[in-house]
C-alpha cells in the first residue's frame, strides 16, 4: 500500500521541479537582437532556446571558457578571436591534438540570420553547429557530457546556468543553448558602409566608385563596368544562404557541399561567406589560399577557372568586358578595395558586450 504513495510523492516532486523551472525561466529577462531594419527579419531563433540576458551572458562566458577543451587550453574564442571579427588569422586552425583543421575559421558575424553553418552548411541551427567543434577529436576534443560534468564542479556555473535555465544541472544541451545565445547577438553592423546606408557619411570618390562597381554587372556592349559582386553578395549583410563553386580549381581538391548531399551537381561549392569586416579576416576562402584582398580581386577578375559546376554567376562573365575576365583595371581594382574596407566595423570587435569576461 505503501508504493503508490511513494509514486505519487515522486510525480508530484518532478511536476514541483519542472514548474519551478518554468517559472524561473520567465523571470529570465528576454534579449530582443538590435539591428537595422535592412537587414530585415528573417531570423532564425528556436523556440526552445529564445534569447534572455541571462542566457546570452552565461553563453559569453562559455565562449571564452577553455574547461570546454579537452586539454583545457582552447576555447571558441582560440578560433574565434574579437580583434579578428572573430576568425584566427590563419589558413588553418590547431586543435587540442595538434592537428589543423580541414577548413578556414569562419567569421561568426550576424549569425543571426543563418540556417545552415560551415562552409559546406553541414549544421542546421547554431545549436547543432556549436556541437561540432566541442566535440570534434581534432579541436576542442571533448564529449559535452565531460563538459558539464567539469563546469558542475566549479564555483560560479552552477549559478549561472541557474539564472538562464531555472536549474543548476548542467547538461550538454543547455551548453549549446546558451553558446547559441551568446552568438546570435553577434552583430556587425556599424561599419562606414552602414553609415552611408543610413546617411550619416558620404563616401570618397574611390569609394563611391567602388560601390558602383559592386553591385554593377558589367556590359560590354554598351561599356557598363563593373566587377558584379552582387550576384552572391548583394544586400547590406553581403552573404547569401547559398553554396557556389567560385572557380578556384579546375579539379575541385575538396568537394566541399558534395560530401554533404552526396551530389555531383554540388562538387567544389562553398558557403557565399559574409564579406562584413572582411579586411580583418585574412586568408580568404574555404582553404585559406589567398593573404591579401588584392588577391581575391585578383581572382575573380583574370584567374577563374573553368569547372562542370562553376556558378553560373561565373560562367564566362557574360556580357562581361573580356570573355571570361572582367577586365577591371588596376584603378578599379583599388577602388573596389576601398569600398570593401568600408565594411569594417570598428565598434564590433572592440564591443565589450562580447570580450572576454575573464579578463
Amino acid at each position: 500500500m505503501k508504493r503508490p504513495i511513494v509514486y505519487t510523492g515522486c510525480i508530484l516532486f518532478m511536476v514541483a521541479c519542472l514548474s519551478a523551472m518554468s517559472v524561473h525561466r520567465q523571470m529570465a529577462k528576454p534579449l530582443k537582437p538590435d539591428y537595422p531594419s535592412y537587414f530585415g527579419n528573417r531570423i532564425f531563433i528556436p523556440a526552445d532556446n529564445p534569447l534572455t540576458e541571462e542566457g546570452v551572458q552565461l553563453g559569453r562566458f562559455l565562449f571564452y571558457e577553455t574547461k570546454l577543451s579537452a586539454n583545457n587550453r582552447i576555447s571558441c574564442a582560440h578560433c574565434h578571436q574579437q580583434e579578428r571579427a572573430f576568425t584566427d588569422g590563419l589558413a588553418f586552425s590547431t586543435g587540442v591534438d595538434g592537428t589543423l583543421t580541414m577548413r578556414n575559421s569562419m567569421s561568426l558575424a550576424n549569425l543571426l540570420w543563418i540556417r545552415n553553418f560551415f562552409w559546406d552548411g553541414r549544421a542546421q541551427g547554431l545549436e547543432a553547429q556549436a556541437q561540432v567543434p566541442l566535440t570534434d577529436t581534432h579541436e576542442m576534443g571533448q564529449p559535452l557530457a565531460t563538459a558539464a560534468e567539469k563546469l558542475q564542479k566549479t564555483k560560479n556555473y552552477p549559478a549561472l546556468f541557474s539564472k538562464a535555465f531555472g536549474t543548476p544541472v548542467i547538461t550538454g544541451d543547455r551548453i549549446l543553448k546558451a553558446l547559441a545565445q551568446f552568438e546570435r547577438t553577434l552583430i556587425s553592423a556599424n561599419s562606414t558602409y552602414d553609415q552611408y546606408l543610413r546617411g550619416s557619411y558620404h563616401p570618397t570618390a574611390a569609394e563611391l566608385n567602388g560601390i558602383n562597381l559592386f553591385f554593377t554587372n558589367p556590359n560590354a556592349a554598351t561599356n557598363v563596368r563593373g566587377a558584379a559582386c552582387a550576384h552572391c553578395h548583394g544586400g547590406p549583410k553581403t552573404f547569401s544562404e547559398l553554396f557556389h563553386n567560385n572557380g578556384l580549381d579546375s579539379v575541385p581538391k575538396d568537394d566541399g557541399r558534395a560530401t554533404i548531399t552526396g551530389q555531383s551537381i554540388d562538387k567544389g561549392r562553398f558557403r557565399v561567406a559574409t564579406l562584413r569586416n572582411i579586411a580583418l579576416t585574412a586568408p580568404y576562402m574555404h582553404d585559406g589560399r589567398f593573404t591579401t584582398l588584392e588577391a581575391v580581386v585578383d581572382h575573380y577578375n583574370e584567374h577563374i577557372q573553368q569547372s562542370p559546376t562553376l556558378s553560373v554567376f561565373l560562367q564566362n562573365n557574360q556580357p562581361g568586358m573580356r570573355g571570361s575576365q572582367l577586365g577591371l583595371t588596376a584603378s578599379e581594382k583599388k577602388d573596389l578595395i576601398a569600398f570593401l574596407h568600408m565594411l569594417t566595423d570598428s565598434s564590433f570587435i572592440t564591443d565589450q558586450r562580447f570580450s572576454n569576461p575573464f579578463k
